[in-house]
């Protein structure tokens, strides 16, 4: 049976060839399996070497200290700590955010302001960005924490934070990243960038599922309370034995992706530009989002008339989905796109194709042929039964 064509990077990336064979030498007898924090003996060396080795190649994607490197369990652990971290030490705070975040980001605010402390949502601009305007107009002489991702993992679309954090460092605001989307994806680079926190996940940069990183910056120095305890693992900020071959595959991995993001990117934006003008001669579509201010790899799209999951069933060979894997379950509209303003329909008429590393220009063909063959026949149905 021939695999569907995949088309749903965003969710998740495959984990890159050469990553998993890495990653094999860190499991077994004959390999390198010892626990990093055993300093007594040869095993815990070789272990930790290798994980201070990822950390570096970690931070160097990022263009960081290796030493700002926190381990996580992935982006979600990551979102919690920074947020959770950072308002631990300050007594009913102020924070701000957007109200089309990643669930992470989202539910721990919520969360934050059942236990007293003070969230202000923004609204996104029908493009989906949030403004340096915006966030200065919500910053109060109470506000701590600023957290708003780098790109949105529905739309692709981009938010200026070097912008948006040179400002919020002149007023003395802590400011957290959510970097899921954007690591591997375009530059990110914290020497340019005055941001204190920031989110990174091994699984959307062809690394495995279930590690990532905080970047938590020394200079000014930003402090952020442990929330899981024990051993005192990452200075005291993330407690718990570290995975070496998780690590080791997401190091090698933001390594790889450092060294082709020039090539990728170049690639991918051909393959969008391909796909959406094999798509224009369908009327009735348009991208939700910045046709500008986004990434190349994350397309959404809505269809005049015809449902997203109907669409879907369609394209019984092309791996898509209608917003973010969080959200997958549930029947309800993407909340991204109802807040840039969509009304119940529209969302239910959107669907979200992403492409990644192992895209090739024939996907991107049979893709648009799938979709132009499959729109034009449901709006066929649509028509006849009215």
């Amino acid at each position: 049976m021939t695999k569907p064509v995949y088309m749903d990077y965003a969710a998740t990336a495959p984990v890159d060839p050469v990553v998993a064979k890495e990653m094999m030498n860190y499991l077994t007898m004959d390999g390198v399996f010892g626990n990093p924090a055993s300093r007594s003996h040869g095993y815990g060396w070789q272990a930790e070497a290798a994980v201070e080795k990822a950390r570096r190649q970690v931070a160097n994607l990022i263009h960081c200290d290796p030493r700002e490197v926190v381990w996580t369990s992935g982006a979600t652990e990551s979102d919690n700590l920074a947020i959770k971290g950072v308002v631990a030490n300050f007594d009913r705070p102020h924070i701000v955010t957007s109200s089309i975040e990643h669930k992470a980001v989202l539910d721990t605010c919520l969360w934050l302001e059942s236990q007293g402390c003070t969230v202000t949502w923004l609204q996104p601009q029908s493009d989906g960005v949030i403004t340096v305007e915006q966030v200065s107009n919500a910053v109060t002489d109470e506000t701590v924490l600023v957290s708003l991702m780098m790109v949105n993992n529905e739309l692709g679309t981009i938010n200026n934070i070097a912008e948006i954090g040179a400002m919020l460092r002149s007023r003395g605001v802590l400011f957290h990243v959510d970097a899921a989307q954007a690591a591997g994806k375009m530059l990110v680079d914290v020497t340019s960038m005055p941001v204190d926190l920031l989110s990174l996940s091994g699984h959307k940069v062809y690394g495995p599922k279930g590690v990532g990183a905080l970047y938590v910056r020394r200079d000014p120095r930003v402090r952020v309370s442990a929330q899981i305890h024990g051993g005192g693992h990452e200075r005291g900020m993330r407690s718990g034995t570290l995975p070496t071959h998780q690590l080791v595959g997401m190091g090698l991995a933001f390594e790889i992706a450092g060294n082709c993001l020039d090539e990728e990117l170049r690639r991918l934006e051909s393959f969008r530009a391909h796909f959406l003008e094999a798509l224009s001669v369908l009327p009735g579509i348009s991208l939700n989002g910045s046709s500008e201010q986004r990434v190349p790899s994350i397309m959404n799209l809505r269809f005049d008339g015809v449902e997203a999951e109907s669409l879907m069933l369609g394209l019984r060979d092309l791996a898509v989905s209608s917003g973010s894997a969080c959200t997958s379950a549930t029947l309800a509209p993407s909340y991204v796109l109802k807040g840039i303003g969509l009304s119940d329909t529209q969302a239910h008429q959107s669907i979200r194709f992403s492409l990644g590393r192992f895209s090739t220009a024939d996907d991107v063909e049979f893709a648009a042929r799938q979709v132009l063959e499959v729109v034009r026949r449901l709006r066929s149905v649509r028509q006849t039964a009215s």
